[in-house]
């Protein structure tokens, strides 16, 4: 019995090693060649210390590998992950994945150390340290909100058309107390309006945004109600400012959702300054939608 026993150890760990000798899964499968693996990223994590993460966008999305972490975005962010151990000097290692607001999936093996080598990451930065060229160790995945949108594609357009900066627009605008609004441009692709916007402070004063709005109302001049409004919230947002300081311009470009907007409606772009007054509210016809301009014309290289 005990040369059984031996021979069996040494079928299993002999020629190919023990590993290669897994029971195989029932039914028809095909192995996972290493050629289709994420890459995960090694990030050390401690007890008495917080490593921050900084990611190229918004996060939507958090899973950990174990109770060995805890993880969370850091208050009033939301592209900052904060990560460290649950408990003191947990063995090997475990893992945690994130998928971001642009599409981006992340994933990550993570093991204790008692001085982290790094406890402020910059995800940019850290695949360009690495030498990481086409970036393995993400992927583009469908995000619920998006439908059938490629949030990569939404997040290439949004920058591209910051980027060129370009006036297709020199009619729709709205100035108050020093703080001027500008339309620059309105595209559409795949059933999304992407709409560029400038705003100018003037004075000396920042401005502060509250909120902003986009609704569908009538254009009768009548006391707006609920059911004659219907409100547009975006998608996503290209360097989306809460301050406008004294004298300066800052520019954000939106992608909406697809909707209809009769002759007989406006769309209204409202920015509402907090604790004050100058509020400002552009007001977008459908023909001027007709003015928008295809991405197929837009070079997004």
């Amino acid at each position: 019995m005990r040369i059984i026993t031996i021979s069996l150890i040494l079928l299993l760990t002999g020629s190919g090693g023990l590993y290669a000798q897994k029971p195989p899964f029932n039914g028809m499968t095909q192995n996972i060649g290493y050629d289709k693996m994420i890459p995960p990223l090694g990030i050390e994590v401690t007890y008495n210390k917080t490593v921050h993460i900084l990611f190229p966008s918004r996060i939507k999305y958090v899973d950990l590998g174990s109770a060995y972490l805890i993880a969370g975005k850091a208050d009033a962010t939301e592209n900052v992950l904060r990560v460290k151990a649950a408990i003191e000097n947990f063995s090997g290692e475990t893992n945690f994945s994130v998928v971001c607001e642009n599409g981006n999936f992340y994933t990550f093996n993570a093991r204790y150390a008692q001085e982290p080598e790094l406890l402020s990451i910059e995800i940019a930065d850290l695949l360009r340290q690495q030498g990481i060229k086409d970036k393995p160790n993400q992927i583009s995945v469908g995000l619920a909100d998006l439908g059938h949108n490629s949030p990569t594609l939404i997040d290439l357009i949004m920058r591209t058309i910051y980027r060129n900066n370009d006036r297709k627009i020199r009619h729709l605008g709205y100035m108050a107390f020093g703080v001027q609004t500008t339309i620059k441009g309105l595209y559409v692709n795949d059933g999304l309006l992407y709409i560029h916007v400038q705003i100018r402070n003037t004075t000396n004063i920042p401005f502060t945004i509250d909120f902003t709005r986009f609704k569908v109302s009538d254009k009768k001049l009548v006391k707006q109600t609920a059911t004659q409004e219907k409100v547009i919230i975006p998608l996503r947002a290209f360097n989306e400012e809460i301050e406008i300081g004294g004298k300066s311009t800052v520019r954000t470009v939106f992608a909406l959702p697809k909707f209809t907007l009769p002759d007989d409606k406006v769309l209204l772009f409202d920015l509402i300054e907090k604790d004050g007054g100058r509020h400002q509210s552009v007001r977008i016809e459908s023909s001027d939608l007709l003015l928008a301009k295809t991405i197929s014309k837009l070079k997004t290289n």
